[in-house]
């Protein structure tokens, strides 16, 4: 069995750890005065097994609470199938797109969409990442065959990937639900890899780091210059969106404030709005207060305002995430449109946002445009918002300044 099969977040786990740390803290005072030989070494061992197994019970129960690790495999980084979850294969830049189309026609008669798996080699990047594709029942279907569909980008949560979108959070699911149900127009969900492997210790907060990597730069320009060329889809800002949970909510957010050309939707559920600065993420801008600046959701709002519709989701008993709704309130402004909520208090877990999931869609429903007949149009890849100066990170193939080529 594969260390990604190992589900570390469930009851059973968290009470199989606890079980083993009170046996070993048991053990500590009965063996202490049978250790005759050797006294030292077994009382050491035995006190030290303990600490370790509390530290560990303790641990299994805060990652429970929150969902982060959710099987081993994602603890060590390891990913053995990251295709998980999905129906089809794509291949490297959605070469084999055409033989998926089979899979997803015959899909498409029983009304669900497809989940497609494919690599996406950046154009300015030349980063390689995983990228699971959404594509609605419509997408095959012959009387939408003109037809250009919006798109929803879908982040993970750190050290989450795109398999665990549809595994964990149901998401495929939930979006036929909704689109059956005419609550979401027919979709196009695009789920990209936004840390690569290996995940421990490597949190990329989707921004484009000083000196790189460019992580911001792959999911805004490489994403979308790659699906414009090989997906019928909308490619102007009012139907192209982006979503997430977690560090997947701070990703959204700030891929569209930074990126309002492009951009004219973001959800963030359980999110925040400034990158953290700890032992996963490390100083992401090496001091530069530009950099941490521009990746501050807030003061963009409040330096570079635009037309933004903001979903911003917390949950009632986190104080971090409520902070960040009050600093994005107090610096959101017209032209930008903040609906914000505080759900009752139910915890930062996956329970939680697939509890969400619904009425999130049904927001993105009432914001998103339908699809739209007829080719692309030249020069709307742009859209109608002009590009704000992004600083020099230092890294050749980041975007920076107003350059929005893809």
């Amino acid at each position: 069995m594969h260390a990604s099969a190992i589900r570390i977040d469930t009851p059973p786990f968290v009470v199989g750890a606890a079980v083993v740390a009170l046996v070993c803290v048991a053990v500590v005072p009965w063996a202490w005065d049978r250790w005759r030989r050797r006294r030292v070494t077994g009382r050491v061992v035995t006190t030290v097994a303990a600490v370790v197994a509390v530290v560990l019970a303790c641990g299994s129960a805060v990652n429970s609470a929150g969902s982060f690790y959710p099987t081993l495999g994602s603890l060590l980084g390891t990913s053995p199938d990251p295709a998980e979850g999905t129906v089809a294969e794509g291949g490297p830049d959605g070469r084999d797109l055409g033989r998926a189309m089979t899979t997803a026609s015959d899909r498409a008669g029983g009304g669900r969409g497809s989940l497609v798996h494919l690599t996406v080699t950046g154009k300015r990047t030349g980063m390689t990442r995983d990228v699971d594709v959404y594509l609605p029942a419509a997408y095959t279907q012959p009387e939408w065959a003109g037809f250009r569909f919006p798109v929803v980008e879908w982040i993970p949560h750190f050290p989450g990937e795109p398999r665990q979108v549809a595994t964990l959070y149901g998401l495929p699911e939930q979006l036929d639900a909704a689109i059956a149900g005419h609550r979401l127009p027919p979709v196009v969900v695009i789920v990209p890899d936004p840390n690569g492997e290996p995940r421990l210790t490597h949190d990329s907060e989707c921004v484009d780091a000083a000196g790189g990597p460019d992580d911001d730069t792959f999911l805004s320009a490489d994403l979308r210059g790659w699906a414009r060329d090989h997906l019928r889809v909308r490619v102007d800002r009012q139907g192209w969106s982006a979503a997430g949970w977690s560090s997947g909510g701070y990703c959204a957010l700030d891929l569209a404030a930074r990126h309002p050309q492009w951009y004219g939707t973001a959800v963030s559920m359980n999110g925040y709005d400034v990158t953290p600065h700890d032992v996963q993420t490390g100083d992401l801008f090496r001091g530069r207060e530009d950099l941490r600046r521009a990746n501050d959701v807030s003061a963009i709002l409040r330096d570079h305002p635009a037309p933004l519709r903001l979903l911003a989701i917390a949950d009632a008993s986190a104080g971090d995430e409520c902070a960040a709704l009050d600093r994005l309130r107090a610096a959101a402004a017209p032209p930008a449109e903040l609906t914000t909520r505080v759900l009752p208090a139910a915890g930062h877990n996956l329970a939680t946002v697939r509890a969400e999931l619904p009425d999130v869609l049904n927001w993105l429903g009432s914001q998103l445009g339908n699809p739209v007949a007829g080719p692309d149009v030249p020069g709307q890849n742009a859209g109608t918002i002009p590009a704000w100066p992004l600083p020099d990170t230092g890294s050749p193939g980041a975007l920076h300044g107003t350059d929005t080529s893809l």
